[in-house]
């Protein structure tokens, strides 16, 4: 297992695919780990096939990254920073980023803040609901504190607790991350951002909202909706990853 420290905290890693491939870093979302979603599901693979070289961490309180218990330990300030430090680690100055669902959220505020050591974009498992505030995310760390998975009565916050369980995740941890503060993306903050980006979301997944409502408040940014598809399976659907390539290879709409 590679590692790496950032912020005091030992964190790991894959490093996959060509040492002079076009790099690009996965993020991966809640609850889940690198090995779950982007290796059982086929991108890794992918990305070999395409002579890439594919950097997947482990994010802090995930996996087998460090897990600590106190919510001020996952400040996005702090995340963004384990994405960089996993770059200068590997001594790369720019490449591709790529998240879903909170990888997304994370690698849309890494973007922002430094846009100068991003290729290219890409947003999974969001939409225009990133813009809205809610309860949802302290009624997330309530559904991760639950000892019984059937007192949850909703059902997205099921699934999420009966994930988290069946990964064998730290759920203390996963409550501290969801409880991690950071600014708001906004409509007026994403429109400043100048990297070209594609935004891919399932035409079911209620949880992100609308690709074409995140992509039209960012600069020349794509959208890709994947029909019949909800939060969960989206993620290994083929036209995601026929997506991701024809982006990356500037086919995308051609």
């Amino acid at each position: 297992m590679a590692q790496f420290t950032s912020g005091g905290l030992t964190l790991a890693y894959d490093d996959i695919g060509p040492r002079g491939g076009r790099p690009i870093v996965l993020l991966h979302g809640f609850a889940s780990n690198r090995g779950e979603m982007w290796r059982r599901l086929g991108w890794y693979g992918a990305f070999e096939r395409k002579g890439m070289r594919a950097i997947a961490p482990d994010l802090r309180g995930h996996g087998e990254s460090a897990k600590p218990h106190e919510p001020q330990a996952y400040d996005r300030a702090a995340m963004i920073g384990d994405v960089f430090a996993l770059m200068d680690h590997l001594q790369i100055t720019r490449a591709d980023l790529m998240g879903y669902s909170m990888g997304a959220r994370l690698a849309l505020a890494a973007a922002l803040s430094h846009p100068e050591r991003i290729d290219h974009l890409i947003l999974g498992g969001v939409g225009g609901r990133i813009f809205e505030r809610s309860g949802n995310a302290q009624m997330l760390a309530d559904a991760m504190l639950a000892e019984d998975p059937n007192s949850i009565s909703e059902p997205m916050l099921k699934s999420f607790r009966h994930f988290a369980g069946e990964q064998g995740e730290d759920r203390l941890a996963l409550a501290a991350c969801v409880r991690g503060g950071g600014e708001a993306i906004t409509p007026e903050r994403v429109a400043q951002l100048r990297v070209p980006t594609l935004v891919v979301a399932g035409s079911r997944d209620v949880l992100a909202g609308s690709a074409d409502e995140l992509a039209s408040a960012i600069s020349g940014a794509q959208a890709v909706t994947l029909p019949a598809c909800d939060h969960f399976s989206a993620i290994p659907h083929a036209l995601f990853k026929a997506s991701v390539f024809d982006f990356l290879e500037g086919t995308l709409g051609l």
